[in-house]
């Protein structure tokens, strides 16, 4: 789906960033991996593709407007374009309610999740416009319309990112640059299965009792995968999608459905 295009992905590491980098990878593109911590990011790059013949990685902080224009130009130096991004990179650790909830938290998660989102998306629109198009996927929570863990200010930070996509859509439009969102729900990779095992030794229970209880409303009665989540940014990254803009797509083994 993604032959001869060049993908971002940003906040890679052991979870969804590392399976949208490796969903892209299989459907064809040269994929630029991007995080903060450069150790783990260049074992990453290097497990995702030995050869690095067709992944580049580039540290970066989406914070940083230096460090977002560094990371495009690579990606147009190594690659010679840039025709999506996928923008992963999140800070969630935003929790507590109204009484015990901290403020500076709260601000880290808008700094990063609404206005970090922008900063790394400057450069990269200006490098799909020149190129001729492209497609911005970007990664929500279904926290946005549900609460499950008191994290307000994560699930509130990712609901005005939605509510961007909707204006980077008609603003990015004529320049054939379509923005989508993404919207997981429980998903399982390394950050669930740690919260199921802990769980389950707090309540003196087994993982599998845990997980069946968490999942035993939705119609598919399991838990998506952080790699099936990727599967969709990978759809809404190809030409398949290429109507398709300012829109959400749940993938939550339907969770929301009753």
């Amino acid at each position: 789906m993604l032959r001869g295009k060049t993908v971002l992905v940003t906040g890679v590491g052991a979870g969804l960033g590392r399976e949208c980098a490796a969903a892209a990878l299989r459907e064809g593109a040269n994929v630029v991996v991007a995080a903060r911590r450069p150790d783990e990011l260049a074992k990453v790059a290097a497990d995702l593709d030995p050869s690095g013949e067709r992944v580049a990685h580039q540290v970066a902080d989406i914070t940083d407007p230096g460090s977002c224009d560094a990371l495009v130009e690579a990606a147009l130096g190594r690659f010679g374009s840039v025709d999506a991004l996928i923008q992963v990179a999140a800070f969630e650790h935003a929790w507590g309610g109204l009484h015990d909830l901290k403020l500076d938290d709260w601000r880290k998660a808008f700094d990063t999740n609404v206005l970090g989102t922008l900063t790394v998306l400057r450069p990269a629109a200006r490098a799909m416009r020149d190129g001729g198009g492209g497609s911005v996927v970007l990664i929500g929570s279904q926290s946005m319309f549900k609460p499950a863990l008191p994290q307000a200010g994560y699930g509130a930070s990712k609901g005005a990112l939605l509510s961007t996509v909707y204006y980077l859509a008609d603003e990015l439009g004529p320049d054939n640059i379509r923005c989508n969102m993404v919207v997981p729900s429980w998903m399982w990779g390394p950050n669930v299965q740690l919260y199921v095992t802990m769980t389950a030794r707090q309540r003196g229970r087994t993982e599998q009792e845990v997980l069946e209880e968490m999942v035993a409303g939705f119609p598919l009665r399991r838990m998506s995968e952080d790699g099936e989540v990727a599967d969709v940014a990978v759809f809404f990254a190809s030409d398949l999608a290429k109507a398709v803009t300012g829109q959400y797509l749940l993938v939550n083994s339907g969770e929301l459905f009753r």
